[in-house]
């Protein structure tokens, strides 16, 4: 169904109002609030890797408390269970059955921390429950919550006892987003902020009242959608997903350092994230900016590069960056 006209202005500055907010509140991180809001616009899931301390589960914690949607927060560690995170059936003698007990998945917004500490089994039933909105527990199927995102994170200093996310897995992220350090000035934000808040301490409380409601992101999600977007620019991202499987058409030595390229499904988050980004923007096109500002988070762990390349210190960052050079724009 169309968003109506009258109703995009209002559905713009509702987002620009909840970026501006979380924004203020998670200083030096716009790159990850803005990744945030394009994952709810684009109805996708998201991959963070950071050092800890970097306000990744404050980010998504604010966003929870700005909008209708609850929030459940699950440390992935080696000897979580499937059921940990899923839930499972409790026997009631009382009344002679089972009874299902939810897990933390059914929440609106889920945080999965450190996804990689987990072994394969919980890894399969989050990424199940994010490529098909539900949850089978015995031989009955559960759905999901309509607004449902997922941000998953790991902890790229240390990898002893972690269970890496197969290539295959990693697909299922809409993007893989790299959060760094804040810059000098931004510190000295996070310091005053730190200082604000401790001088209140349980004064400070999340807002409750005026939450987006969950029909306004629904909304939001058709009018992201309706965005014009050129039949050269639609090309131009297909050509750079189809490079990545094929680059020797733009450099012999390029291709020789991509294993395995994006999947449609790279071609589809691709497309769905450049229009949030246009969306947020406040423009109603698209433009090859667009594309080319979303393109690493989207690709970075889609397109894999040779065991030569990884030698020679070669990523799937630098890869798409790569790309980005030798696809020409439209």
């Amino acid at each position: 169904m169309d968003t109506p006209n009258d109703e995009i202005p209002r559905l713009h500055g509702v987002f620009t109002a909840l970026r501006d907010a979380l924004t203020h509140e998670i200083i030096g991180q716009a790159a990850l609030v803005e990744r945030l809001l394009i994952a709810l616009l684009a109805d996708g899931h998201l991959l963070v890797e950071g050092a800890p301390g970097l306000a990744k589960t404050s980010a998504i914690r604010a966003l929870a408390a700005r909008i209708e949607a609850d929030f459940a927060r699950v440390q992935f560690t080696p000897d979580l269970l499937p059921a940990d995170l899923t839930g499972t059936e409790v026997w009631r003698p009382q009344d002679g059955r089972f009874e299902f007990q939810p897990g933390p998945i059914f929440h609106s917004l889920l945080l999965a921390d450190e996804v990689n500490r987990a072994p394969a089994k919980v890894q399969s039933a989050l990424l199940e429950a994010m490529g098909e909105r539900q949850v089978t527990v015995g031989r009955q199927t559960y759905a999901l919550p309509p607004l449902f995102l997922v941000m998953a994170t790991q902890n790229p200093i240390e990898q002893e006892g972690t269970f890496p996310l197969p290539e295959a897995q990693l697909d299922r992220f809409l993007m893989h987003v790299r959060v760094g350090y804040p810059e000098v000035q931004a510190e000295a934000g996070i310091l005053r902020l730190a200082r604000e808040r401790a001088r209140a301490t349980l004064q400070h409380v999340a807002p409750t009242t005026g939450r987006i409601p969950a029909d306004d992101i629904f909304a939001a999600r058709n009018a992201v959608l309706d965005l014009h977007m050129a039949p050269a620019l639609e090309r131009y991202l297909i050509e750079l997903v189809l490079a990545s499987r094929s680059a020797e058409r733009y450099d012999a030595a390029l291709a020789r350092r991509i294993a395995w390229g994006a999947s449609p499904r790279g071609s589809i988050a691709l497309e769905r994230c450049a229009r949030a980004h246009a969306w947020l923007a406040g423009r109603d096109f698209v433009t090859p900016d667009d594309v080319r500002a979303v393109a690493p988070d989207v690709l970075r762990h889609r397109v894999l590069p040779s065991y030569e390349a990884t030698a020679e210190g070669w990523d799937g960052e630098r890869l798409v960056q790569e790309l980005l050079q030798h696809v020409p724009l439209p």
